[in-house]
């Protein structure tokens, strides 16, 4: 085990009677933290995921069940009283692999949840497609969908659901866009605070952690706007770009990125620059050939031109860590050591 997250978890040390489960978070900063979840949280979860779904189902488990993601499909599964129809993702996701899995599952109600990443390898494949399009719903979570990757999911009959959540909150707790019925939204300057009975008690061993700092709310690093009772997020506040006295979102940038027709996958990050303090660049796993100058004229058709990317690099992958999230960490890294 990965000591940071041997040390999150704390595998061994005395744990209160009320925490049925530890799981560790993400690690968006790179420091995985152990969010402790009481049964009651976790049922409240699954509870509120069967009524916004339209009942209880047969679940296809297609992401590591050691993420929240992939654990809530198994207690969904319990819950439901079925099942789970389990693929091995050990070796990444196999499109072949999802179609036999999709023909092993039974009953009048049948549902998955992927990463955005799987659903783009699936939309390749037209037998994986039509299997995804068989299910009741879809869930997609982990990371932002690109506008262009929903479009062409719902063009193929897939019943997509965009869920956001996190392992503090035992998963996804709003549904494109709209809270569970667990569930309470709140904006403060502009951040994404979350309420309600999904709640984590906190983490493991750091019970001074101002992320839980005020009694039954969790301070996410998400910004965000609530409009209407819709929650929209454009981006996190830890991963703003400063440049040339200015601030980037990355997300946004991506989002306007994402509708050029070259470009499968985008992920956009800020390097050292001398004279702006930082430079936004991109990473873009193309479909088709594209040079910079075609991704910055793209860009400022919608944004601003401070938001184009100065530098762009090609790659065949982005990096990735827990279930299928960007790691925006070490891209960064390792396009700043080219």
């Amino acid at each position: 085990m990965d000591r940071r997250l041997h040390d999150a978890l704390a595998p061994g040390t005395l744990i209160d009677d009320d925490v049925a489960l530890v799981v560790a978070t993400s690690g968006t900063t790179g420091i995985p933290k152990g969010a402790m979840l009481s049964a009651s949280a976790l049922v409240a979860s699954a509870t509120a995921t069967e009524e916004r779904l339209g009942g209880p189902g047969s679940w296809l488990l297609a992401l590591p069940a050691h993420h929240i993601a992939g654990m809530q499909v198994l207690l969904r599964s319990v819950l439901a009283g079925t099942s789970p129809v389990i693929m091995d993702v050990s070796a990444g996701f196999d499109p072949a692999a999802l179609v036999e899995a999709v023909g092993r599952m039974s009953g009048p109600l049948r549902y998955t949840s992927l990463v955005p990443g799987q659903l783009v390898k699936a939309l390749e494949n037209p037998e994986a497609t039509a299997a995804l399009a068989s299910l009741d719903a879809v869930l997609l979570g982990g990371a932002a969908t690109p506008i262009p990757l929903r479009e062409r999911a719902l063009a193929a009959g897939i019943r997509l659901v965009r869920t956001y959540g996190m392992s503090e909150t035992a998963g996804g707790c709003v549904y494109d866009g709209v809270p569970l019925h667990s569930t309470v939204v709140r904006i403060d300057d502009g951040r994404v605070v979350l309420g309600g009975r999904t709640l984590a008690s906190g983490y493991r061993g750091l019970p001074d952690h101002p992320a839980f700092a005020e009694p039954g709310w969790f301070r996410t690093d998400d910004a965000g706007t609530m409009i209407d009772g819709v929650l929209s997020i454009t981006g996190r506040l830890d991963e703003a770009i400063s440049t040339g006295g200015l601030t980037v979102v990355p997300q946004v940038v991506e989002a306007a990125l994402a509708t050029h027709p070259a470009v499968r996958e985008c992920a956009v990050v800020g390097l050292p620059d001398e004279r702006l303090g930082q430079k936004v660049v991109v990473a873009v796993v193309a479909s088709a050939p594209v040079t910079l100058a075609e991704l910055r004229s793209h860009v400022e058709q919608s944004l601003d031109a401070t938001a184009a990317p100065r530098e762009l690099f090609l790659v065949d992958a982005l990096p990735t860590r827990g279930p299928g999230k960007l790691d925006r960490a070490g891209l960064r890294a390792a396009l700043a050591a080219r």
